[in-house]
């Protein structure tokens, strides 16, 4: 396995304080019909790899992170770690997530429990792209 460890110091990871920050442009996204549209033009932390977007509030019935992918997939999982609830952040160069506490619980893109503390998987969206926009079906 080739865990690449977000470097935080013990104090951000024991409150949990993640390094994904919310969207610039917190009018990018929206929820609709049980969907959560993003509007990839008003969204530049996806436009690189291992870029995302930490959803959350406003109608969001669960807190939701997406992810660029370094072959340009788009996925989406809800931010909440399996074993203590803590947010996720993208691993850079890695294809994972991991939970932003001291137990640095790891998950591939398909939400697949890696290592840490976690002993379930995580919840995954599925995400389509159209005319410009990702759709995520909660």
């Amino acid at each position: 396995m080739d865990e690449k460890p977000l470097k935080r110091n013990f104090l951000q990871r024991l409150l949990g304080l993640c390094a994904t920050p919310p969207p610039r442009d917190p009018d990018c996204w929206q929820v609709r019909d049980g969907r959560l549209v993003v509007d990839l033009a008003r969204a530049p932390e996806l436009e690189r790899p291992d870029g995302a977007l930490r959803l959350e509030g406003r109608g969001l019935p669960q807190r939701v992170l997406v992810v660029r992918a370094a072959g340009g997939a788009y996925h989406a999982f809800r931010n909440r770690c399996t074993h203590a609830g803590r947010r996720l952040d993208p691993l850079p160069g890695a294809g994972q997530v991991q939970c932003c506490s001291v137990g640095k619980s790891t998950f591939d893109h398909g939400g697949r429990r890696i290592a840490g503390s976690a002993r379930k998987d995580l919840v995954t969206f599925p995400v389509h792209q159209e005319e410009g926009r990702l759709v995520i079906t909660l």
